[in-house]
């Protein structure tokens, strides 16, 4: 599956939470509710996942974790806040970064429309 055909489902499963949910409810329960609807769609993915920064020659334990990564090259971010800031974005593109990873998604469930709470960001 390609890039593109990958993150057209993670959307539609996000679509679909959202739909169900709607917006102002906890980060971890959109988070909970969208691996149920990875596990009914078959897509692989990794929830909560330890990332290690390298400094230097050092791995250094930082505590950071992603929120969730899709078939082993999305990072998603998730939110539910007001407004997606430049920081969301800054955070996104870092743990881009430190994973060596290409592309993410920042999705904001707390918007009426979820179209309008969804970032791609490539690295």
């Amino acid at each position: 599956m390609d890039s593109n055909e990958l993150t057209s489902n993670i959307i539609g499963a996000a679509i679909q939470v959202h739909r169900e949910l709607g917006p102002g409810l906890l980060e971890s329960v959109y988070e909970k509710c969208l691996t149920v609807e990875f596990i009914e769609r078959k897509i692989n993915f990794k929830r909560q996942e330890p990332i290690g920064i390298q400094y230097k020659q050092e791995i250094i334990s930082s505590g950071l974790r992603l929120d969730l990564i899709v078939e082993d090259s999305v990072i998603i971010e998730l939110k539910s806040v007001d407004k997606i800031l430049p920081i969301h974005k800054a955070q996104l593109l870092s743990y881009l970064k430190l994973s060596r990873k290409k592309l993410g998604l920042l999705i904001n469930f707390n918007v009426e429309i979820l179209k309008d709470g969804i970032v791609r960001l490539a690295n």
